[in-house]
C-alpha cells in the first residue's frame, strides 16, 4: 500500500499549443479546450475521490488557471496554492514563439525532436533582438523570485529544468508530501518530464520517449522512503490518453498539405 501519492499534471491546452509554437516563458491563457481539460480534469479526480491538501504551480498563468479551475470543480477552491518560478516550462531561449512543424520542415524532423525532447541539449539563447525578449526578461514576477532576475535563465535544456526544480523538490514539495498532505502540481509538460525522470530513475535516453499530454492526471504512488511503487499512471480514458499522447508527439513532425 502506497504511504505517499501525488498528482502531477500538465496544464491545459494553452493558445500556443493550439497554434504549435513553442510557447515557454512567455505567459499565455488557456484556450477553450484547455479550460474544458482543466475541468474535465477536476471532475475526474473528484469523481476519483482526491481531496488535495495544498497546490503547487508554476508562476505562469496556464499551470495557474489549471489549478484554479480543476479546484473549482471539486469544491476545494479554499486549498491554499504556492507558485514558484522553479516549475516553469523549460526556457527554450530562441525558439521562443517558433512554430513547431515549420521549424521540422527547414531543420528537419530528428534536430526539432532533439531540441523538444533530448536531456542535455539547449536551444540557441534568447538575445535582446528577439520579439519576445523584453516581455519575458522584464516581466514582474521574476523580480520577486529566489533569485535575481539576472541568474533566470536565457535558455536551459532539459536537464537545466531539472537543475533548478530540484531544490524546490527537496526543500519544499517532499516535506509537505512527508507530512502527509495529499498535493497537486499543476506544471508544464518538460518541468512534469524532468520530476518524472527524477523520481522513477528514468535515463537520459528513455526520457526523450516519455510524452505528457494536456490536462492529463498523473498518479504517482511511494514508499515510506519516497520510492516510486510502479510507474506513474495516467488517470482517464486509456485509449483517448493515447490519442492525445500521439498528437503532441505529432506537433514536431512535418506536416502534409491540406487537400
Amino acid at each position: 500500500m502506497a504511504k505517499y501519492k501525488l498528482v502531477l499534471l500538465r496544464h491545459g491546452e494553452g493558445a500556443w499549443n493550439k497554434e504549435n509554437r513553442f510557447c515557454s516563458w512567455v505567459d499565455q491563457k488557456l484556450s477553450s479546450d484547455g479550460i474544458k481539460e482543466a475541468k474535465n480534469c477536476g471532475k475526474h479526480l473528484k469523481a476519483l475521490g482526491f481531496e488535495f491538501d495544498l497546490v503547487f504551480t508554476s508562476v505562469l498563468s496556464r499551470s495557474i488557471q489549471t489549478a484554479w479551475l480543476i479546484l473549482e470543480e471539486m469544491g476545494q477552491e479554499w486549498v491554499p496554492i504556492q507558485s514558484s518560478w522553479r516549475l516553469n516550462e523549460r526556457h527554450y531561449g530562441a525558439l521562443i514563439g517558433l512554430n513547431r512543424a515549420e521549424m521540422a520542415l527547414n531543420h528537419g524532423e530528428e534536430q526539432v525532436k532533439i531540441w523538444r525532447r533530448s536531456y542535455d541539449v539547449t536551444p540557441p539563447p534568447i538575445t535582446e533582438s528577439h520579439p519576445y525578449y523584453e516581455e519575458i526578461c522584464n516581466d514582474r514576477r521574476y523580480k520577486c523570485s529566489d533569485v535575481s532576475p539576472d541568474n533566470l535563465p536565457k535558455a536551459e535544456s532539459l536537464k537545466d529544468v531539472l537543475d533548478r526544480l530540484l531544490p524546490y523538490w527537496n526543500e519544499k514539495i517532499v516535506p509537505e508530501l512527508k507530512s502527509g498532505k495529499m498535493i497537486l502540481i499543476s506544471a508544464h509538460g518538460n518541468s512534469s518530464r524532468a520530476l518524472l525522470k527524477h523520481v522513477e530513475g528514468i535515463s537520459d535516453e528513455d526520457i526523450m520517449n516519455v510524452t505528457l499530454p494536456t490536462g492529463v492526471p498523473i498518479l504517482l504512488e511511494f514508499d515510506e522512503n519516497l520510492h516510486p511503487l510502479g510507474p506513474h499512471r495516467f488517470l482517464g480514458d486509456q485509449e483517448a490518453i493515447q490519442a492525445a499522447i500521439k498528437k503532441v508527439e505529432d506537433q514536431g513532425k512535418v506536416r502534409s498539405p491540406e487537400k
